[in-house]
């Protein structure tokens, strides 16, 4: 039975990287419960009428680089001058190594080079600390608000042995993990901090979500003659985790971090059953089916699954 929704009508939402996949599925999402949506992205191209259906909505959307100290303030100063406060804070937007390195192939940590890192540093760490340094300054004032930052599972280890192994360590995502860690980190100290002014800050991590970059980066795999991987879910699964964390503050939940497929299963709103993308283009869906079969013959062995 899915859990009963905390009233976000009127409540002010920020969430950058808000033009495509999980950030569009943010803003939709909160668009439909009645929240103020103040939509940021550097670039809207390709995204049809979503500005229009933002703005028709009581929402807002913005061009904005979170590496880009003036085009935040300004994105702030529209905000306050629009809806006065903000109420949450996602932190969506991110470099990954599929944009960064050619979509035939990554390098391995070695081969990076440190301006790679330097770049994806100031997109995945610096970026979303810019964020919250501006549109945190009415949670402090209200003494109330919620900060939802996102990570990737790949920054996750586990003990075998008293040893600490990392969750997929083989999947050469050099330096995109690493600044992820460190947002997940920063939100855990973070947290600690302005929960004595009734701030929640909390991390989520998505899965194995059809971005907008998953498309190509499939297709760069079939046409190395390699499988096209795991079927995705659609971007709509971070919707309900999104939404509860939005209703927090500092005297509830806070200072987590959450695996959005674990918790959708924990509070019924289904697994990777229920949120698995069906309507993949039709390359793709080829793709997949060719892929199933040679599983089914046992030519080939599926993905290793791991925990």
């Amino acid at each position: 039975m899915a859990m009963e929704q905390a009233d976000l009508r009127d409540k002010v939402v920020v969430i950058t990287g808000a033009a495509r996949s999980m950030g569009r599925a943010y803003a939709e999402g909160f668009a439909s419960v009645g929240a103020r949506v103040v939509a940021t992205d550097m670039s809207w191209d390709k995204t049809g009428d979503l500005r229009t259906r933002i703005e028709a909505g009581g929402g807002i959307s913005l061009d904005m680089d979170v590496t880009d100290d003036e085009q935040i303030e300004e994105a702030y100063e529209t905000t306050m001058a629009r809806f006065g406060t903000v109420d949450v804070v996602i932190n969506n937007a991110a470099l990954l190594n599929m944009i960064m390195f050619p979509p035939a192939g990554r390098p391995t940590t070695l081969e990076t080079r440190p301006e790679n890192w330097t770049r994806m540093l100031d997109v995945n760490v610096v970026g979303p600390l810019r964020v919250m340094r501006a549109f945190c300054q009415p949670m402090l004032k209200n003494q109330r608000g919620s900060v939802i930052n996102v990570v990737s599972s790949g920054i996750l280890a586990f003990s075998h042995g008293g040893g600490y192994q990392a969750l997929r360590p083989w999947t050469k995502e050099m330096p995109y993990m690493a600044t992820k860690a460190a947002l997940a980190n920063m939100s855990f100290y973070m947290a600690d901090e302005v929960r004595q002014h009734n701030i929640a800050v909390n991390v989520i991590f998505p899965g194995h979500t059809r971005a907008s970059w998953f498309d190509d980066a499939v297709r760069a795999r079939v046409a190395q003659g390699m499988a096209p991987g795991l079927r995705p879910v659609v971007p709509e699964h971070v919707v309900p985790l999104a939404l509860f964390l939005a209703a927090q503050d500092g005297s509830g939940v806070t200072g987590k971090m959450f695996d959005a497929m674990v918790w959708n299963v924990e509070r019924g709103f289904g697994g990777h059953e229920t949120w698995v993308d069906m309507r993949l283009p039709a390359d793709l869906e080829e793709a997949f089916a060719r892929a199933g079969a040679a599983v089914a013959s046992g030519v080939s062995a599926p993905p290793p699954m791991r925990p």
